[in-house]
Parts: C-alpha cells; structure tokens; sequence
C-alpha cells in the first residue's frame, strides 16, 4: 500500500476526488444535474464553451441582430437608386446626381434601372429614412417587460419575423406612395423595437458575470457584420437586378433564421432539454447571487431614481446620434459629397463597420481578461471602454469635415471613427447587466427608448442642414454629432457604476471580490 508522507498529504484534494465520484455517480443515475445538492455552496466549476448551449445561442443571436442590421440599412443604399436623378439634377450615369466632388469609377457594365423609382425630395428622404424609428420606440420597454413575463425566446423571435415579412412588402408598397412607405417603415419598427430587450432578458439568464463581455459582444457583433455585408451586397443587388432585390433577399434571410432559432434556442438553462448537466450548473451558480427572486415585481420608483442607470440613458442617446446618423446617412454622402457610384459606395459605406466588428469582439475579450485574470473592477474598465470608445469618434468625426474632396482621407476617417466606437460594446453598453441582471430587459428597453430618438430625429435633422448638400453643411452634421458623443462620455464616466444595485436584489448582494465589482 502506496502511503504519502504527511507533508504530501491534501485532504481537500481527496475530497474534492470523493465529490467529484458521487456527482458522476449522480449524474448516471439520475441523468440531471438538479438532483445534486453537493455542490450550492461552492465556487462554480466553468463549463467548456466549444459545443456548449451558451455560445449556440451567442452565435444564433448574433446571427439574428445580422438580419436586425441588415433589415434597417437595406433602404439607406437603396434610397440612392430608388429616386429620380433627373428629378432635381442632370442624369448621369450610374445615379452620380450631380455630386461636389469628382465622380469616380463610372460604370462600364449595364446599370439594371427598370425597377421603379419616385421624386422624393430631401424632407420626404429624411422622414422615410427616420420612420423606421417612430415606430421602434414604441415596443421598448413593453419589449423588456413582455420578455421577462413571456418568455424572450419567442418575444425576439416573433418580432425579426414580423419585420422581415414586412420588408419584403416593401416594392409593393413603395409605388403606392411615399405615405404608405413611411407607415411600412413605422411597423418594421415597432417589430424590431423588441429586439435589444428581450436579448438582453435573455443573457441575464444565460450570461455567468465573468463571461458577459465575451457572449454579449459575440451576439452584437452580428449588428455590426449586418451593416458590413448589407451595405456593399445592397449596392451590387441594386446595380445588377434592381433595388427591389435588396428588400427580397434580406427579408427570406429573416425567415430562415426564424425557423433555426425556434428549433435551437430556449429562454432559460432550465427549460433547455440538450443543454449539459455541467454548464446548467455552473450557469445557475454563476448567478444565485445576482438575480432577484421577484423579478417579476418590478421596482419601478427604484429604477426611475437610479442615477446609474440614467448615466446610461445618456451614454446610450450619444453614441446613438452617432450611430444612426451615419447609418442612415453615410451613402448619401458617399454619393452626393464624394461622388461615388452604386456599385462603390455600398462598399465604402461599409469599411467604418467592419472595423467597428473587428473591435466590438477585441474588446470584450479585453475587458472580461482584465476583470478575470487581473482583477480590475467591472466600473473601471466599463468607464475606459466608453470613453475609448465615444471620444475617439467624435475626434475622428470633425476631421471628416475637413478633409474636403479627399475621398481617401474622407473614408480613412470615418472608418477610424466607426471602427473606435465598438470598443464602446464592452463598455455603457452592456453596462445593463452590471447594475441589475434581472431586470436587464427592461433596463434595456428604457435606456433604448432614449436612444431611438436619434434614429427618429437626426436624419430629418441632418437633411435640413444639408439641403444644398455642400461639404460645409455636412461639416455641422458632424460637428453635432461629435458633440454629443463627448456629453455622454463625460456623463458615464462621472455616474456609471459597475455592482448591482441594491433594489435590484430581494437583498443587498453580499460582498463581491473585486474580479466581479
């Protein structure tokens, strides 16, 4: 008989041995993970990610905010093509419409202009771009409130099916008129305001605290890589079948991840029927001490005077003027300011989101390393995402201004400006999940809410400015934008927190260690 000497000797180590037997035992026996009772009260063992229920849904998640993305900037390229050239300038090829600068690249192949296109002027583009959001305000915060109570699974998945159905109406309804298109692009929206909610409902029970950066900016990243393939695809789709396409294939790319979603993905580890013994455990222990056993008692006085939060609101309505300003915005620049055709200016639309994709996923790895591994506290590495991430923009974005008919220090800009933004994904972003994990929809919902109105107001805005489309109007475009992202950088960084919130437990949390404050 093999005995270790004394000073060899680990009892814990024999015990740890002993448990980890009788949870396999159990296991075999029972065949679910609920049974064991060993192991509440110590530290979750991780999971492995590579095949694990978390990341299916991160991935599939990140697929449906590709459709999301996809959905609403498919009409800011096909605007371009959809209008009547000779309406307000001289035909030229390709829809160059009399642009400020040197056309580029006119185009040696046939042009596919038998689609129907309308004589909308700047204030009419304005409000259909800006309709979308109209509606997406109104489904927030009942989007988060319906995720919590119903099930998010089914809340987000009826909402991107119902949008996508809708745009694919949209050549139908465009030749009706501009009215009836504004009113399409309303419903669109109030389909999709209930997208953020409820993916954010439902990564409050799916997400362990240290992993939320990572999961969280997997799924946002499909936002990002929505724009960056819509916006390019859109512009060849116009150019060699027709705006009409653009609006037929993202609405059955819609559907199609409709069907995987409701066959693959669940609203809880509970109700997950394939999901391992192994990470159900380490989920559930990951967050007993973060979430409320009354969720569904929703404080609302408590939430309204959260400071906390309403530093996100404001983080949240910065970034946004931004973001949806050159979402919708940035192909009629590309168009009318630097003059590039269809076929270009689809891609060079898309260059700011891709990097924007690039670090929106860096830098959720970044930060969950920082907070895991070197112990930095969630506050302060979500206040450093967020100022990274919004003053760098805003430098970037007042430069553009300034590049004149410099189409290549024009696009390097903007790019730069979009690509430091996503470092903001791990930072106010997420922010939600930190402060009260249990009522993150509607958190979420609220601070969106806020956020939308950008969408709804800054393109109608920003086509007031720019009416005689020179580049000293779009200079003060960009000079407000920056503005405001600099007010919301400032704001968080002075107010954000990064612990739950007292009224977001039945009880004040116990004491965390600072890998998790």
């Amino acid at each position: 008989m093999d005995l270790k000497a004394p000073s060899q000797f680990k009892p814990q180590l024999y015990l740890h041995e002993f448990y980890t037997d009788l949870d396999k035992q159990e296991v075999a026996v029972n065949g679910d993970v609920d049974t064991l009772k060993l192991h509440e009260d110590t530290p979750p063992h991780k999971a492995p990610a590579c095949g694990s229920a978390r990341y299916c849904l991160a991935f599939l998640s990140s697929y449906g905010f590709f459709v999301v993305y996809a959905l609403r900037v498919n009409l800011s390229v096909a605007m371009v093509d959809m209008l009547n050239s000779t309406h307000t300038h001289t035909h030229t090829h390709s829809n160059h419409s009399g642009s400020v600068c040197p056309l580029h690249d006119l185009p040696t192949t046939h042009h596919n202009n038998k689609a129907s296109v309308y004589d909308w002027d700047a204030q009419t583009q304005g409000w259909i771009l800006g309709a979308f959001f109209y509606g997406y305000i109104f489904t927030q915060i009942s989007g988060g409130y319906l995720a919590g109570n119903f099930g998010a699974k089914w809340v987000l998945g009826l909402g991107i099916l119902g949008a996508s159905s809708l745009t694919l109406l949209t050549p139908v309804v465009a030749d009706l008129g501009a009215g009836y298109l504004i009113a399409l692009r309303v419903l669109e929206g109030v389909s999709q305001g209930v997208s953020f909610p409820s993916i954010f409902a439902m990564w409050s029970n799916w997400a362990p605290p240290l992993e939320r950066s990572r999961l969280l900016t997997i799924t946002f990243i499909g936002a990002q890589l929505g724009t960056v393939v819509c916006l390019p695809l859109s512009g060849q789709i116009c150019f060699y079948l027709g705006w009409p396409y653009v609006f037929y294939i993202t609405g059955v790319l819609g559907l199609l991840w409709f069907i995987l979603w409701s066959a693959l993905i669940f609203s809880s580890p509970d109700t997950h029927p394939r999901i391992s013994a192994q990470e159900r455990l380490y989920i559930s222990n990951s967050l007993k001490n973060e979430l409320s056993p009354t969720a569904k008692q929703i404080p609302w006085c408590s939430i309204v005077k959260s400071v906390p939060l309403w530093a996100i609101v404001v983080a949240h309505f910065s970034y946004n003027w931004t973001f949806y300003s050159l979402l919708t915005l940035l192909p009629t620049y590309m168009n009318v300011i630097l003059g590039f055709s269809i076929q270009k200016n689809g891609i060079l639309s898309a260059l700011p989101y891709m990097g924007c994709a690039v670090t929106a996923v860096l830098s959720g790895q970044v930060v969950d390393y920082l907070r895991e591994s070197c112990l930095y506290r969630t506050v302060v590495v979500r206040k450093c995402a967020t100022l990274m991430g919004m003053i760098g923009p805003a430098v970037f974005l007042v430069a553009t201004g300034y590049t004149g008919c410099n189409y290549i220090m024009a696009v390097a800009f903007l790019t730069i400006s979009t690509t430091l933004g996503g470092i903001s994904m791990a930072g106010f972003s997420i922010n939600h999940l930190d402060i009260a994990p249990s009522y993150a929809g509607i958190l979420q919902g609220i601070t969106n809410s806020f956020a939308t109105i950008p969408g709804m107001v800054g393109p109608v805005i920003a086509r007031a400015l720019t009416q005689h489309n020179t580049i000293g109007e779009w200079r003060t475009v960009f000079y407000i934008a920056a503005a405001i992202n600099l007010l919301g950088s400032m704001v968080f960084t002075v107010f954000g927190q990064g612990t739950v919130q007292p009224w977001a437990v039945l009880a004040p949390p116990p004491h965390e260690d600072s890998a998790s404050q």
